[in-house]
């Protein structure tokens, strides 16, 4: 058989020869660029250097600065103020002078002045929502930016500085030479936001019921921008919607607030024995051995008295953490707090929720269980959660997350029950916002610039943990539900973006605040794009190994997209160059079906192409090679060459025509096939893809054969394939399990009439 192949390739190939001599001459010869999809992205790439190689790892001359923090807070429960004195150790490990430091001054983008609103395009709604024309039209505006009482140095000398709406650059006193360090203080107050409204990163909730609020604490303080290799100075203006580039550091941290207040945020609690009972402290002891179940180390009842007593003393609370881009913190007399360990590699981690007892029942009995299988699926996928805890605290409409603490969603009603949609929104955000502890609160990515870098890469993640905490607590799903109704990450759920209208659609390697649809472009595309590279174009094996190898080299650092890119073709050998620039670089989107399907019978008996090729070239068949002649069903070759209908007996006469060119045993191994098939494949969508294609057959089997997206690496329109094939083909179906995110099925089916139950009747018949 394989010599009939290789036949039937030579006249395909006399067959080619001539068409490609015609068209020379009707086509005149014109230069062009290079436009195939499978070109290397040199020119979108930046050259590799010292600081990073082109393996996409850090080069030998890398490095990062650090900044730690000494900070003082004292909140004001009764006026909802926030006050700090912090000192700032800045140190400059770059082989750059530094006339100046840029520090981030985030809490502005609330500031009465801010620059913010006047950026909305947005005109009279003709139906708006009742809280939604309250905040536009009626409510006073809000003054909540920084007030900056003074910037000084370690001597208390005053420090020149210059404040540009959410940025302030501090004259430094001399040039600060490579290798040097510099410390100054700021002192500053503002007002707390009720977060509730508009639906702030962080703030406070007011529970009217009770007058007291919630607090969940971030961006309070002002953080030093990022100065590195790629950027310089990373002093991009905060609008509220491209989060932050920080750097690392460490952080001591001392918070006063009300005595009766719960509080937990970034870093390890050093003074527990001052801020704890004793019964707390024995609870506290028991959960650190509890791998199964939280312990409850403040009760709903603990809560619910203190809601009505408020203390007018006050207790300070002390945190230290290392190797930090940041600080959260959450403080609450409403708080209910529980905890549980969980085994992370070779060494315990807390799990730990806090939430009003508006949360329950739904958080007391899902929120930590959460966070502890986020912790273990995230860290099989990446690298061992270094940090010592992890943090869920339950606010009304958050999403939100910081080193070792984020803030969730996901309440019930006043009566405590909730829908499904409620139940399983509270797990998401629970898994997404922990899961931000790997990115990009390790893997320390520029999220003013390149969104989709955590918000991407943790989407995708996400949904790999949403399916493993519904395997790992089956109670969590509900009866209807086999597996975790995830609602981004599987390849089908971005189709009705990606087919939408163009002219509201941007790429992902696009920066976040000039993108349209953030949701499905920062998080649903890439998180998508991802997914399908595992599943479907590398493999898991090779895909997980190239994410992990990125996330290690990567941990602690600050990565760009090429390192990501480079990296997982480094360690993968997988040249994904195409892959990048389609999904990343572009709007193009995925659209592949079955343009032709022609059914062919092979013969010794010359057929009219080669009938004509040999009188124009005056040669008769003895003159040629030995050949296998195909004809097309139907066609007059067929007509004239198969009369008596008995076409396949013609492989008979094949065989004994080429016998000289194989062994006794050979014969003995030769296939007969019946049938072959010339199918032409087409993609009218720009996106290239493997070609994914099952073949049902018409005695009831089937087979899916997996194309690699190289296939179009010619061709960017149509490919063909020829089948030869035992058995008779009834259909063919291109993406049968919706790997690919086709946004157009009605060309992915051979015969288009063709339904389920034809094959079913076929499999019926073989089997009666």
């Amino acid at each position: 058989m394989k010599k009939i192949v290789f036949y039937f390739l030579s006249a395909a190939f006399v067959s080619g020869s001539l068409f490609a001599q015609e068209q020379e001459k009707k086509s005149p010869k014109m230069g062009h660029q290079n436009t195939n999809k499978f070109r290397e992205l040199y020119d979108e790439f930046s050259t590799p250097n010292i600081y990073r190689n082109a393996s996409g790892a850090p080069g030998a001359a890398y490095y990062q600065q650090q900044a730690d923090y000494k900070m003082d807070i004292v909140l004001d429960d009764e006026n909802a103020k926030l006050s700090g004195f912090e000192t700032i150790t800045y140190t400059n490990n770059s082989p750059d002078k530094l006339k100046y430091l840029w520090v981030q001054l985030d809490q502005n983008m609330r500031a009465k002045d801010s620059k913010t609103p006047l950026i909305k395009d947005a005109g009279v709604d003709q139906a708006i929502r009742a809280s939604d024309f309250v905040n536009d039209y009626t409510r006073e505006v809000f003054d909540g930016g920084f007030n900056i009482l003074e910037v000084k140095d370690t001597n208390g000398k005053a420090l020149q500085h210059m404040i540009n709406r959410t940025m302030m650059r501090v004259e430094l006193p001399k040039v600060m030479k490579p290798g040097g360090e510099f410390s100054f203080s700021i002192k500053w107050w503002y007002n707390i936001n009720n977060h509730v409204n508009g639906r702030e990163r962080s703030g406070y909730e007011y529970f009217s019921k009770d007058d007291n609020r919630a607090y969940v604490i971030a961006q309070f303080f002002p953080r030093m921008a990022v100065y590195s290799d790629v950027e310089g100075w990373q002093n991009s203006q905060f609008w509220g919607r491209d989060e932050f580039a920080l750097t690392f550091g460490d952080y001591d941290v001392t918070i006063t607030v009300p005595a009766d207040h719960i509080l937990d945020g970034t870093g390890e609690l050093t003074n527990r024995k001052e801020v704890f009972s004793k019964v707390m402290m024995e609870r506290y002891k028991k959960a650190k051995k509890s791998y199964d179940k939280p312990v409850v180390i403040v009760t709903q009842a603990e809560a619910e008295a203190a809601e009505k007593i408020k203390s007018t003393a006050t207790k300070t609370w002390k945190l230290h953490a290392e190797s930090v881009r940041d600080f959260g913190f959450a403080t609450s007399r409403r708080f209910i707090w529980d905890m549980m360990a969980v085994k992370v590699g070779n060494k315990d981690v807390m799990a730990v929720s806090m939430y009003p007892k508006e949360g329950n029942p739904l958080w007391e009995e899902w929120s930590t269980k959460a966070v502890a299988s986020t912790l273990k699926s995230y860290s099989r996928m990446t690298f061992d959660y270094p940090y010592h805890k992890a943090i869920s605290v339950h606010a009304k409409n958050q999403g939100m997350e910081y080193p070792m603490i984020c803030w969730n969603y996901g309440r019930p009603k006043e009566d405590g029950t909730y829908s499904d949609r409620v139940k399983y929104g509270m797990m998401g955000v629970i898994i997404h916002e922990v899961g931000h502890n790997f990115f990009p609160m390790i893997v320390n990515s520029d999220e003013r610039q390149w969104t989709w870098m955590d918000e991407g890469l943790n989407t995708f993640l996400q949904y790999v943990a949403e399916q493993d905490f519904g395997e790992s607590y089956p109670a969590a799903l509900s009866t209807k539900d086999k597996y975790f109704p995830s609602d981004r990450g599987p390849a089908h759920m971005i189709v009705p973006y990606m087919r939408g209208n163009q002219d509201n659609i941007a790429p992902i390697m696009t920066k976040g605040m000039n993108t349209y649809q953030f949701g499905n472009n920062a998080y649903g595309k890439p998180a998508t794009a991802l997914n399908i590279l595992r599943e479907t174009v590398m493999g898991r094996d090779l895909f997980d190994y190239a994410f992990k190898e990125y996330a290690n080299r990567w941990m602690f650092k600050h990565p760009t997209p090429e390192d990501f890119f480079r990296t997982m073709e480094d360690a993968s050998a997988f040249d994904l160059d195409w892959y990048w620039r389609g999904w990343f670089y572009t709007t193009d989107w995925v659209d592949i079906g079955v343009k032709d399907v022609k059914k062919y019978y092979a013969t010794s008996k010359p057929n009219q192409f080669i009938k004509d090729y040999l009188k124009k070239n005056n040669r008769k068949v003895k003159d040629l090679i030995p050949l296998v002649y195909m004809v097309e069903e139907g066609s007059e070759d067929y007509k004239s060459s198969m009369k008596d209908d008995k076409p396949l007996d013609d492989i008979k006469l094949l065989k004994e025509y080429l016998m000289d060119n194989f062994t006794a045993e050979e014969r003995q191994k030769l296939k007969s096939p019946k049938y072959f098939y010339n199918i032409t494949f087409e993609k009218p969508g720009g996106l290239v893809m493997p070609l994914i294609v099952e073949y049902k057959y018409t005695d009831g089997t089937s087979e899916t054969i997996t194309y690699p997206a190289q296939i179009w690496n010619k061709n960017d329109k149509e490919v063909g394939k020829a089948i030869a094939s035992q058995k008779e083909i009834l259909s063919i179906t291109v993406d049968p399990n919706k790997e690919t995110a086709d946004v157009d099925t009605s060309n992915n089916s051979w015969p288009k009439e063709i339904k389920q139950n034809d094959f079913d009747k076929f499999k019926n018949k073989i089997k009666g």
